[in-house]
């Protein structure tokens, strides 16, 4: 009913959007989809692994598995939202999308990216506890805490998008509906409204201020702890260990954070509409793809727990 009001309200002739994409650059779109589509697959087979391993090996049931597989599994959705779509339209003619398939993508793609600014703090409060209070650990961080503290991470950054969707949706569009873009994002609806949109815009900055900073000040405060703590370790031997277990989530804080933050908090004349969709691009598919890449390869628990799996998998042959 409200999707219904709103086509009215926005045109009696209002079906749904054409999404532009890169249909300017026609030779760019065979090499994107080759490209995309070798990311996506190795997206679903690196975080699919992570989350199976995480199952499977009792050595892996930990609070901080027990993260990084919310992390996986909310990449998994974060690049299916959006890129599958994307494959298709750039083989296709037809890059139209409907009123509610571009409600719904508006709202699943912000919560998931919502939802990883908060789970990445999370995180860094996890590393925070096992190396700063190692002998109240496990204690501080009980199952039914972490269980809390990732539902409420799902919670915090769908409403945000809830909230966000339906003010964005409420504005009108007085017809206008190419969206310069490959998938239906604030920045880019709001450049379709036909009234003033200052305040839209300051609701948004303010908004993705709270999302993304308040997570950044989290890792902030838990890594001065961390680096001091560590600095206190006498043995190199044990730093550098120390340092091991926080240094994949640093690179793929940084990964996503500077992506995210260059998006959405800087002014929009600063940037062309290019690199507002490259940018896009890159947290949609780039960071999912390289973040069971980086836990992998920097973590001997869960190589190890790979290569269990792989004998396991032999001997019953």
């Amino acid at each position: 009913m409200w999707m219904q009001r709103m086509e009215q309200k926005n045109g009696s002739s209002f079906t749904g959007f054409i999404l532009l994409g890169f249909s300017d650059r026609p030779q760019l779109e065979l090499v994107l989809f080759v490209v995309l589509l070798i990311f996506y697959l190795f997206t679903l087979l690196g975080n699919t692994t992570i989350i199976a391993l995480s199952y499977l090996d009792p050595h892996l049931h930990t609070p901080m598995y027990f993260f990084l597989s919310n992390l996986s599994f909310l990449d998994l959705c974060y690049t299916t939202s959006s890129v599958p779509q994307l494959l298709v339209y750039l083989r296709t003619a037809d890059k139209s999308i409907s009123f509610g398939g571009c409600v719904v993508q508006l709202f699943v793609f912000l919560g998931l990216g919502c939802t990883e600014c908060i789970l990445l703090g999370v995180m860094a409060f996890d590393r925070y506890a096992a190396i700063c209070k190692p002998l109240q650990y496990t204690v501080i961080m009980h199952p039914r805490l972490c269980a809390l503290m990732a539902s409420a991470s799902w919670f915090i950054g769908f409403g945000n998008s809830l909230l966000q969707t339906v003010l964005i949706f409420l504005l009108p569009l007085c017809g206008r509906n190419k969206i310069d873009h490959f998938l239906c994002e604030i920045p880019a609806l709001l450049k379709l409204a036909c009234v003033d949109t200052t305040v839209n815009e300051s609701e948004l900055f303010f908004a993705s201020v709270i999302i993304l900073i308040v997570p950044v000040a989290l890792i902030i405060f838990s890594y001065g702890q961390i680096v001091r703590a560590i600095l206190r370790i006498k043995s190199s031997a044990g730093q550098r260990k120390a340092f091991g277990t926080c240094g994949s989530h640093i690179t793929v804080v940084s990964l996503f954070y500077g992506t995210a933050i260059y998006a959405y908090l800087q002014p929009s004349n600063n940037y062309s509409q290019d690199q507002v969709k490259f940018v896009s691009l890159f947290y949609a598919i780039v960071t999912p793809t390289v973040n069971p890449v980086i836990y992998t390869l920097r973590n001997k628990d869960v190589t190890g727990a790979m290569k269990k799996v792989l004998c396991r998998g032999q001997d019953s042959r």
